[in-house]
């Protein structure tokens, strides 16, 4: 009974850690703060259709920090709360078949960077 109590609290604890680094990205979003930026696109396989559940990773080339998304079901992907001062790097991996690793340049000026990764074999 007391090893199920402690992992209550520790999920309780991940999912309020995940909240509070979001919230302020949120926040950032919602202001329209120059200095914040977004990047999408859609996950594609070499044929040139959309691949759900692909995952796609955004370094951040600066602190060399790591974020994650699983594409949708019609492979797309969005990360909020970007910095217009850092370049990233994106690249997405489904089954053991990955994209080409593309950058998210500091000096495109794109508010909304539209990027879409295709999958090789």
């Amino acid at each position: 009974m007391r090893s199920v109590s402690i992992g209550r609290l520790a999920a309780l604890a991940l999912g309020l850690l995940v909240w509070a680094a979001q919230s302020p990205a949120l926040a950032q979003k919602s202001s329209k703060d120059p200095n914040i930026r977004s990047v999408e696109g859609v996950v594609t396989d070499p044929a040139g259709k959309p691949v759900a559940g692909a995952v796609v990773y955004l370094k951040n080339t600066k602190t060399l920090q790591v974020r994650t998304f699983n594409s949708t079901e019609d492979g797309a992907y969005i990360f909020h709360g970007l910095s217009t001062t850092i370049e990233y790097e994106l690249k997405a991996e489904s089954k053991g078949a990955e994209s080409d690793l593309r950058k998210l340049s500091e000096f495109d000026s794109r508010q909304k960077a539209v990027i879409d990764l295709k999958l090789k074999k």
